[in-house]
């Protein structure tokens, strides 16, 4: 489906030269794949958000109940 927005573009690029609209072309291209990879990530955190809940209560849990020590970080 082609919305009012894009056609206005669409029109707004035919405007162009083509090396102007090219230029634009790669622009939206790799906005695009920016785009996709970011709803990506946004959904497989959201279909894990659930277990660092999860993770984040058990560990408040062991560290009230006394069954944690702090980072000792220079044993890493």
């Amino acid at each position: 489906m082609v919305t009012p927005a894009i056609n206005t573009i669409v029109k707004m690029l035919e405007s162009l030269p083509e090396a102007a609209q090219e230029n634009v072309a790669e622009h939206l291209r790799a906005y695009l794949a920016e785009l996709q990879a970011d709803q990506k990530w946004e959904h497989f955190f959201a279909r894990t958000q659930y277990k660092l809940k999860d993770a984040a209560l058990q560990a408040r849990r062991q560290i009230a109940d006394g069954k944690s020590k702090p980072m000792d970080f220079d044993q890493l």
